[in-house]
């Protein structure tokens, strides 16, 4: 056991390593992911080629892996440019993997050297767990790089798995993800629906969670790339399986997809916009907006076209897990026709009131929505939501502090899974305001203005104790992000105004 360990850290430690050799010559983490993963599918192809598996694969044998292990210098740079290129021509998963790929590593002898180290292990053989580990790990690091905006594409994978762990999905249920980034909430399920200690799958609910399970959409390229990639190396999806990540905005129309959950993360903070030249020949833009009969209003606001999405793609007995920005919870116009809307054709039963220093973009004040669909009712399905402040006096750093697992216990704990009827609440009273845990009853917030859900009731410590004040840098931070979110609000205010 501890010699697996032993090899499993050498590997990661190698495969980290020779990332940072490339950003010497100006290569970030996001291009050596992306040429990691054509390398290492071209060597997994390889070995599932040959005995024991002796599998026939869409290849071709002039740009198969043993085609690359032959070369060296320009040779070699040449024949890998050209094998992207042909390769990016194929039908099926191989052809998505290869999308648009090309080469990043100019120096043929760095490049040879990777393919070298790939070449000295037997991937096959490892588990889901170790190739799953490395590529998450790379992944992770490729979020922290804030230049590159990948952060925008990596949702915290504690956050994941605790909205993972209050939804518990069944074996041989849909999972659908409208914009699934890397594929972290299909990861979790996965991972929650083979632990034995929650099911124990028969062979058809094994092969049904391989291949049926996961519907996504991915439009950034890259992103889908490393998304099918991350998955495959975990277990899910094989080479021959059809893809089950779409390249198109799934705002687009509906499809007529209906499944038994949806998690996601939706992108948020800006509006879709496209750019033209005007009569005066002059650049303009102009918000994009969506004109579908299934949709409660029309808007340009992203987020709110993800949740009436999303609403749309649930079978009339299908549960939601959805991280949303604070804003859908008190815009008004269209922002509160959706809440009605949603309040009145699904159960939304909880809120988590997220706090900052969570995500890779600073700044970012968000909620994570819970509600089940139903049936078409002639009274609303929502009779009370369930709020947990886990934002009021909670201070997260993405280096000095992050988001743990352990952290949301509580919140699982209070949401009791098993069983949301038996709820209690943790908030008392006024006199006893407290508690993170609090019910508000479905007429009480009909009767707010605009039928706001940004509801608190705790008191800010940091502004009435003052001998108890957080860490410095938790509070420059806490300022820091302030100012963000305040900027990206004043962006979106002075978009609806121009």
């Amino acid at each position: 056991m501890n010699g697996e360990i032993n090899n499993t850290s050498s590997i990661i430690s190698k495969v980290w390593s020779f990332c940072n050799t490339l950003r010497d010559d100006g290569v970030g983490y996001g291009d050596y992911l992306e040429q990691l993963t054509f390398l290492l599918f071209l060597k997994m192809a390889d070995e599932f080629s040959k005995p024991p598996y002796n599998r026939k694969l869409p290849i071709p044998k002039d740009y198969n892996w043993e085609s690359l292990t032959e070369k060296r210098g320009a040779e070699l740079e040449v024949h890998y440019t050209n094998l992207l290129r042909e390769l990016s021509q194929a039908k099926g998963v191989l052809g998505q993997i290869f999308f648009k790929s090309q080469n990043k590593i100019q120096d043929p002898a760095k490049l040879y050297k990777l393919i070298d180290m790939i070449d000295k292990e037997q991937w096959s053989v490892m588990g889901a767990d170790i190739k799953g580990k490395i590529y998450e790990g790379l992944l992770e690091k490729n979020a922290e790089d804030t230049k590159s905006g990948a952060g925008q594409y990596f949702t915290p994978r504690a956050l994941i798995r605790a909205m993972v762990e209050c939804v518990r999905p069944l074996p041989m249920k849909t999972i659908a993800d409208p914009a699934c980034g890397t594929g972290g909430f299909f990861l979790a399920a996965y991972d929650f629906i083979a632990n034995s200690a929650n099911y124990t799958l028969t062979n058809e609910q094994k092969k049904f969670l391989k291949h049926e399970t996961c519907h996504g959409n991915e439009i950034v390229p890259g992103t889908r790339r490393m998304a099918l990639m991350n998955l495959f190396l975990h277990n899910i999806g094989d080479f021959e399986s059809d893809s089950f990540i779409s390249p198109a905005d799934a705002l687009i129309s509906d499809t007529g997809l209906r499944v038994d959950y949806v998690l996601a993360n939706p992108p948020f903070g800006k509006k879709s916009s496209m750019t033209f030249t005007n009569e005066e020949g002059e650049q303009d833009s102009e918000d994009l907006t969506y004109n579908r009969q299934d949709f409660w209003v029309t808007t340009s606001n992203k987020q709110l076209n993800f949740v009436q999405h999303i609403r749309t793609m649930l079978k009339s007995d299908g549960h939601a897990a959805v991280v949303l920005p604070d804003n859908v919870l008190f815009e008004g116009g269209a922002g509160e026709t959706v809440r009605k809307k949603l309040m009145e054709t699904t159960n939304l039963h909880t809120i988590l009131r997220l706090p900052t220093g969570v995500f890779y973009k600073q700044g970012v004040k968000a909620n994570v929505l819970f509600f089940d669909n139903h049936p078409a009712s002639k009274t609303p399905w929502t009779k009370e939501i369930w709020i947990y402040d886990f934002r009021t006096n909670i201070h997260f750093t993405l280096k000095k502090n992050p988001l743990k697992v352990e952290d949301l216990k509580d919140f699982i704990e209070c949401y009791k899974p098993e069983n949301i009827n038996k709820r209690k609440e943790t908030w008392h009273s006024e006199t006893n305001p407290e508690g993170r845990w609090r019910r508000f009853q479905y007429e009480d917030i009909l009767a707010r203005d605009k039928t706001s859900l940004d509801i608190t009731w705790l008191k800010d410590k940091s502004l009435t104790d003052l001998d108890n004040l957080p860490d410095p840098d938790v509070l420059a931070n806490d300022i820091i992000e302030n100012l963000e979110a305040g900027i990206e609000s004043f962006k979106e205010i002075y978009t609806v105004v121009k």
